[in-house]
């Protein structure tokens, strides 16, 4: 099958950096289509590739890890649908239940434990979980927030300096930004996957300017679009009759979005001394 450029990949394979996946070959998870599958993931801090000896310590470093890959693949705990839990000892199973419970407790995932030999006598415990990584929107899992505070401000930034590094802020930068503008943060649980930005409309036309951000792992789920349309509702709140965006032009995937919104490009550019190209979008239609 062929692929055109800027298409989501029908397969993605994310590593963790274990010597298991290497030696043995395999990938910690795998992103095919909308599904997310997790390998058995055991109690192994992979970075030190160090493990404890005590079984519920183990299970919260497996979930640790099976957060990590998640999140690589753009998805949260939210997301799991089953999850299979594999001990040596089944005595070992009810201790670790408050930690498996935190997990997933409001997800409540389909669930299988299995009793059985692990490839390590010092594992404990193995987790194996499959996701959906499903279309989300306010009340279904996803918040938006205004951002307020400093930490608020610091995480709108990470993922400002994340979609557009050229224009990578300071923290103060930041600050002052939320000082002048409307600037949200989109969250999936206590996941962190986009931003957005509000500038109020100003000059005779009253132009607003609408920027949507969603950090790459977590697009195409409808973060952007629900993002945007409470940045599009808060500018017309403000009495903005035209509204505007602007896209890093090697942002292919900000581009789309925008074009599939009605924004029509006005102008390319660069700044000066800079190299990177900008464009400037306006909605075509100031009442869609």
């Amino acid at each position: 099958m062929t692929k055109r450029q800027g298409e989501p990949s029908v397969r993605r394979a994310i590593g963790s950096g274990s010597v298991f996946e290497e030696r043995i070959g395999y990938a910690r998870a795998v992103v095919h289509g909308d599904r997310v599958h997790v390998s058995g993931t055991t109690g192994f801090d992979y970075a030190a590739m160090t493990i404890s000896e005590d079984v519920v310590e183990q299970a919260g470093q497996c979930l640790r890890n099976v957060g990590a890959a998640l999140a690589e693949a753009g998805c949260t705990f939210a997301d799991v649908v089953r999850v299979r839990y594999l001990l040596p000892a089944r005595e070992d199973f009810e201790p670790c239940w408050p930690v498996l419970r935190e997990a997933f407790g409001e997800v409540r995932p389909a669930a299988t434990m299995m009793v059985c030999g692990l490839a390590d006598d010092r594992m404990r415990i193995e987790i194996e979980v499959d996701a959906r990584r499903a279309p989300v929107g306010p009340g279904a899992g996803l918040r938006i927030a205004a951002v307020e505070g400093d930490a608020m401000v610091q995480e709108w930034r990470y993922v400002h300096n994340e979609i557009v590094p050229p224009a990578a802020m300071t923290p103060d930068e930041a600050r002052e930004r939320a000082r002048r503008y409307r600037l949200e943060n989109a969250y999936l649980g206590d996941t962190l996957v986009g931003c957005s930005t509000v500038r109020p409309p100003g000059g005779e036309g009253r132009v607003a300017t609408v920027i949507a951000r969603v950090l790459p792992a977590f697009r195409r789920r409808g973060i952007g679009t629900a993002l945007y349309e409470a940045g599009l509702a808060h500018a017309r709140g403000l009495g903005a009759r035209a509204v505007e965006t602007v896209v890093l032009a090697a942002n292919a995937d900000g581009l789309r979005f925008a074009a599939g919104r009605g924004f029509v490009e006005r102008e390319r550019y660069v700044l000066d001394g800079e190299r990177d190209e900008w464009v400037d979008l306006r909605l075509a239609d100031p009442a869609s």
